[in-house]
């Protein structure tokens, strides 16, 4: 076995081999750039070698540097994680010529494989189904015109080094090939080095899902069940599961078999995954095989109890499977959600700055769930524009799938992110979606469920007694803590009124103490629309998390002070409250409404990013629906469209120059 080994990888994925490697006794690399000087994985390795500049192309992408910090440190494997180098061959064939083994398959396996184009001529020739498309050279805009419309719309863009949904996009008319054609060459050539793309027919209504494959040197492959991807933002997976609520046993073991039968044909040997899309009626088709680990890997190891790294590692340094195809048993149900530096209210807009506040949940079993986070980060980390926006990968495991999701619900409360925004509010809306909840998904969930973007529902009569609840008691117990300066607060019943009015958003909801003490633990009964409820809360003042019982059910929900007031977060809704006395109440109703200030005359900058282009200019009459500008911002570009026939009056910014959020970009006349 080897004695140390390096990870030529950031963040999460980093810190997440570096657990495995500890546990068997190996000692780890980490590799990092300037942005990553202080980053986590960098402090839990036990050595690390500065590798360049903050740019992936000047750092994590050099292979000469990784191997040269093997050499400095004499680790004597790689593993790549995923991303950055993880599925090219050259850097697999430099390592073997050093003499450096890489924890991954053979260069036969990435080269038949990695490359999309490829691995579907592969795929055709090994007769493993696969979506119709063209698979040649496409040379230019017209000629892609062409192949779409032979092929029939809607079709997919896709580029042939691509991955993370970067460099793909749908067309659904000849107009938007052309469009979507450069968009795609210039993300892929941004993102990989590599302009090639290719065409297939785009699938109404798929399902994305994959198939983990393991296999060793010596002829060994088996399937560990599959994950269902197919919650997805602009190809982009957000939540995974595993298993998949649509397929039967029929499908699954056929899928399964496909997939082992496609890894043996070109001697494939580490951890894969064979990734398929599915129709409404089960038939699925070869997409591509990632001849890496997936980010989404850890949903297996939990329905599993198979630990992907460690098997990786095992079978690099020459050791055999421990098991066969009849010991894989899936377990239970594991739901992953991605959290990302992005603006949900803002369609998603990526976030960057420092978490001056992170406390995940807590991690391990609880009764019959378990709960596990990967994560890179830590309070008081930057999110940095260069790299990936993940945050973490939150998992839950409970032994049926709607348990899973619970706990999942139950987590994404209980996760606790400030200083940059972040996608916890749609996560946690999304386990409460009646469709997703009943496994109806497709790739097209988003889009289809959130047409106009993500904005917080209105709470329902439940939830607003709840959030009125968790006002009053946080406001009680506050005020309580000032007037008395200590740890067991107490108030004398002749001393605390009995009727309140809280104020949530633009609703008044009035509420009665039945008892009127305060103490810690808070237990208190109150009335609402002359329905008693109790409610019990061990909240002190300064901590983030409510927790506690209203009306005998959980809740857990996040507050944070505002002005006079308090922001409650909580299912997916973030609500602003007030709690007042009634007469206080009524003079609040009377108050003017601020409203906010005109920006229909300006495009501003959505997101911090780089101005890759200008599309219009001074004078110029723009109808709706045209380009405006580009902007890049963590390696995706972003078109900004005139929402409006307009006329352009100054434009403010220039290719090349980097923005920040909300910057003005131009004027309108």
């Amino acid at each position: 076995m080897f004695k140390k080994i390096l990870i030529a990888n950031r963040g999460e994925i980093a810190c997440r081999v570096i657990k495995t490697a500890r546990r068997m006794g190996i000692l780890t690399v980490a590799v990092y750039s300037d942005a990553d000087r202080d980053a986590l994985h960098v402090e839990m390795a036990d050595e690390a070698i500065h590798i360049g500049p903050a740019p992936a192309s000047e750092s994590y992408l050099v292979a000469e540097k990784i191997i040269a910090a093997c050499k400095e440190t004499g680790a004597e494997a790689v593993h790549p994680g995923y991303g950055f180098l993880s599925e090219r061959a050259s850097f697999c064939e430099a390592l073997e010529k050093e003499g450096i083994v890489f924890i991954g398959p053979k260069p036969k396996a990435i080269l038949a494989m990695g490359d999309k184009i490829e691995s579907k001529k592969f795929a055709n020739a090994a007769k493993v189904s696969t979506v119709p498309g063209y698979l040649g050279v496409i040379e230019d805009a017209v000629h892609a015109e062409k192949i779409a419309g032979e092929i029939g719309y809607p079709v997919m863009i896709k580029a042939s080094a691509g991955g993370g949904g970067k460099g793909m996009r749908i067309a659904w008319s000849e107009s938007e090939v052309r469009d979507g054609f450069d968009r795609a060459r210039s993300e892929a050539k941004s993102s990989f080095g590599d302009d090639r793309v290719f065409i297939e027919k785009y699938v109404v209504d798929p399902r994305h899902i994959e198939i983990q494959v393991l296999a060793d040197g010596y002829g060994n492959t088996v399937h560990l069940g599959e994950r269902e991807c197919s919650i997805q933002r602009r190809n982009q997976k957000v939540a995974e599961e595993a298993p998949s609520p649509f397929l039967d046993e029929k499908t699954r073991k056929a899928m399964g078999e496909q997939s082992v039968a496609l890894a043996k044909a070109v001697d494939y040997q580490s951890a894969g995954t064979v990734e398929f899309i599915v129709d409404r009626d089960r038939n699925f088709y070869f997409l591509e095989m990632n001849t890496r680990l997936q980010v989404e890997h850890p949903v297996t190891e939990l329905i599993t109890g198979i630990d992907l790294v460690e098997q990786m590692i095992r079978v690099a340094a020459g050791k055999k499977l421990p098991f066969v195809q009849k010991d894989i048993k899936l377990n239970g149900w594991a739901i992953e959600s991605r959290l990302y530096a992005e603006d949900p209210y803002r369609n998603f807009l990526p976030s960057i700055g420092r978490l001056t506040r992170y406390r995940p949940p807590e991690e391990g079993k609880q009764g019959d769930v378990i709960v596990r986070n990967d994560t890179g980060v830590y309070e008081g980390a930057e999110i940095s524009m260069y790299y990936d926006p993940m945050i973490a990968k939150l998992c839950t495991w409970a032994p049926d799938r709607l348990a899973a999701i619970d706990a999942m619900a139950e987590a994404l409360d209980a996760f606790v992110v400030d200083g940059i925004e972040h996608n916890v509010p749609f996560l946690s809306a999304l386990m409460k979606h009646p469709r997703w909840r009943e496994g109806r998904l497709s790739t097209g969930f988003i889009a289809e469920e959130y047409p106009d973007g993500f904005a917080p529902s209105e709470p329902d009569g439940w939830q607003q007694t709840a959030l009125a609840a968790i006002a009053l008691s946080a406001s009680l117990i506050e005020t309580s803590r000032r007037e008395r300066h200590a740890d067991r607060l107490r108030a004398a019943s002749s001393d605390l009124r009995s009727d309140w009015v809280v104020r949530i958003g633009k609703d008044y909801v009035g509420l009665s103490l039945t008892e009127g003490h305060v103490t810690i633990p808070f237990d208190m009964g109150m009335n609402a629309d002359c329905s008693e409820i109790q409610v019990v809360t061990t909240w002190r003042p300064g901590e983030p998390v409510w927790s506690g019982t209203i009306g005998g059910v959980k809740v857990i929900a996040q507050i944070r002070p505002i002005l006079n007031g308090l922001r409650i977060d909580w299912q997916g809704l973030s609500v602003r409250t007030k709690t007042f006395t009634p007469r206080h109440a009524e003079l609040d109703r009377l108050m003017p409404v601020k409203l906010p200030p005109d920006t229909s005359k300006l495009l501003l900058c959505p997101m911090p990013g780089l101005v890759v282009s200008i599309s219009v200019s001074e004078g110029q009459e723009v109808k709706a629906g045209e380009t405006l500008a580009v902007v890049e911002a963590m390696k995706m570009e972003n078109v900004l469209r005139a929402e409006r026939d307009l006329v352009v009056g100054k434009v403010k910014a220039k290719p090349g120059e980097s923005l920040a959020v909300d910057a003005v970009i131009m004027e309108f006349a």
